[in-house]
């Protein structure tokens, strides 16, 4: 790739302030957003999920650990890898100390269709400790359009018609009031940029994500890299 031009101390400042009007008008902008999103109408959820965890079965409301707020990303298993997404294991290497999302009555956890004997011995070759479940058998993946399967469901993937099946990316908010639970949001595709910690710092240098060759090509498992 072509490096920046090299420029005096004065000429980097006017274009470095100049980056910065528009760096302080997306922040702008993705506080109104913030705002609009958490404004969001909400629908309960009525129909009961069991998941499969470390305690054995549990149900969607378990996921909450007793706080108001959840939020869970929806990771891929690969049938083909036997093992979990590349790209999703990336976006769990980010997430950071849970007690800071428990001090605002928040829990975070991750769900994926792959069967919980193999999402176990997954997670514990990652070293991760975010709570993980499996929602293999249940709708709960096929309802919140991150299955993909004609025959199950409607093919449905960031709220368009989807022409290809299998297993895609997401992240779904619920909200707790009393034994109610209501589904607020969900993001899918490019809405999970902002939980990539690695990505957002690589988007502060020169090179960037440095995805010449492909959209996350050079991502791997974190003990699969040879550096």
């Amino acid at each position: 790739m072509n490096l920046p031009k090299i420029v005096s101390r004065d000429e980097w400042l006017v274009a470095r302030k100049g980056l910065l009007t528009k760096e302080k008008e997306a922040t702008r902008a993705r506080d109104a957003v913030n705002a609009e999103r958490r404004n969001l109408p909400m629908v309960e959820v009525e129909k009961e999920y069991v998941f499969e965890g470390p305690d054995g079965k549990v149900s969607l409301p378990d996921l909450f650990e007793g706080r108001r707020q959840l939020i869970v990303y929806h990771f891929m298993w690969r049938w083909d890898l036997d093992a979990g997404c590349p790209s999703c294991s990336f976006l769990v290497d980010s997430i950071g100390h849970l007690s800071h999302l428990h001090a605002a009555n928040t829990t975070l956890a991750v769900v994926s269709r792959g069967p919980w004997s193999k999402l176990q011995g997954f997670k514990a070759r990652m070293g991760w400790t975010v709570p993980f479940y499996s929602s293999y058998g249940s709708d709960f993946n096929y309802d919140f359009h991150v299955t993909l399967d004609k025959n199950v469901a409607p093919m449905e993937y960031n709220y368009e018609s989807a022409d290809y099946e299998g297993e895609v990316p997401g992240t779904s908010v619920f909200l707790r009031d009393g034994d109610r639970i209501f589904h607020t949001y969900s993001s899918y595709a490019r809405g999970g940029d902002i939980l990539l910690g690695t990505f957002n710092y690589l988007d502060l240098t020169p090179l960037g994500r440095q995805e010449e060759e492909g959209i996350m090509n050079w991502v791997r498992h974190h003990d699969k890299y040879t550096d």
